[in-house]
């Protein structure tokens, strides 16, 4: 089992990563539109929807994917540029209000309200994606090794002292220990950047130039906490519809809403403050 999740973990990121790199603009968001179709299939198996609900909620997925990619693709960036920020700022406020209340309260929404929360969880995500490359690899890449820092982190600090549940009622494992050392491992991962960015001329110095080092850094801390709740607001779902993964497309791993879901409420915010740092 283990060698099976590292095959496919390695495969994953060598794909991924060379993507990233070294594909076109249409070629990366068409590959990323793919990949977030995949998240809308296995959403709806999360919802409580019927057959009939979820063949249609994958039908109106596509078309709204393609509209937005056909969008990003054909509009003027500036036009593109404004209405990525208004699709981030609703993401923001669903993972920094939404998602924890209803984790907190154990609020199941309904199978339609379940349906729309998809998008915004999705969604968001896709046009982060692609926005976050055109600022460039570097810095998409940068955002995600935020969440796999922030994971390794709780894990081991987690397995090392974790004592007190996090929140035993949607996922077991989680402890406040954890918590702390993932919060921990992202502030020195952010120290440690911020210190070559003064050092070097780098992709992300911009990010952390003396104005807006300490703000960054801070915001790099709080982007770690929102991807805890990512996680456990799809662990949320996941033990509402009474299934232990969201598919088995990925093997050793589960689905791909299992290997995003912290990157899901991190990306889209780390775009929007980066879009606001730009324009302040």
């Amino acid at each position: 089992m283990l060698a099976t999740r590292v095959i496919t973990a390695v495969v994953a990121l060598v794909v991924v990563v060379a993507l990233v790199f070294l594909a076109s603009r249409t070629a990366w968001s068409l590959f990323m539109l793919a990949v977030a179709l995949i998240a809308c299939w296995e959403w709806s198996r999360l919802t409580g929807l019927a057959a009939g609900g979820r063949a249609a909620y994958l039908a109106l997925s596509a078309i709204l994917g393609i509209a937005l990619a056909a969008f990003f693709l054909g509009a003027a960036p500036e036009r593109f540029a404004k209405a990525a920020f208004l699709v981030f700022a609703i993401a923001a406020l669903f993972w920094i209000a939404i998602a924890p209340l209803w984790i907190a309260r154990h609020l199941r929404p309904g199978a339609v309200l379940a349906a729309l929360a998809g998008w915004v969880v999705v969604w968001p995500t896709w046009m982060a994606c692609v926005v976050l490359r055109e600022e460039g690899p570097w810095i998409l890449l940068g955002a995600a090794a935020l969440v796999w820092v922030a994971d390794i982190a709780a894990y081991f600090s987690g397995r090392r002292f974790g004592r007190r549940k996090l929140a035993p009622a949607v996922s077991p494992g989680k402890t406040w220990e954890g918590l702390i050392g993932a919060l921990a491992g992202v502030l020195v991962y952010a120290v440690v950047l911020a210190a070559i960015a003064h050092a070097r001329d780098v992709p992300f110095a911009e990010i952390f130039a003396p104005a807006a080092g300490i703000p960054a850094i801070v915001a790099m801390v709080v982007l770690a906490l929102l991807s805890v709740v990512g996680d456990l607001f799809e662990s949320w779902m996941k033990r509402g519809a009474g299934r232990k993964d969201s598919s088995a497309l990925l093997p050793g791993h589960g689905g791909v809403l299992d290997r995003v879901d912290a990157l899901t409420s991190t990306l889209p915010v780390a775009a929007l403050a980066i879009m606001v740092m730009r324009w302040v």
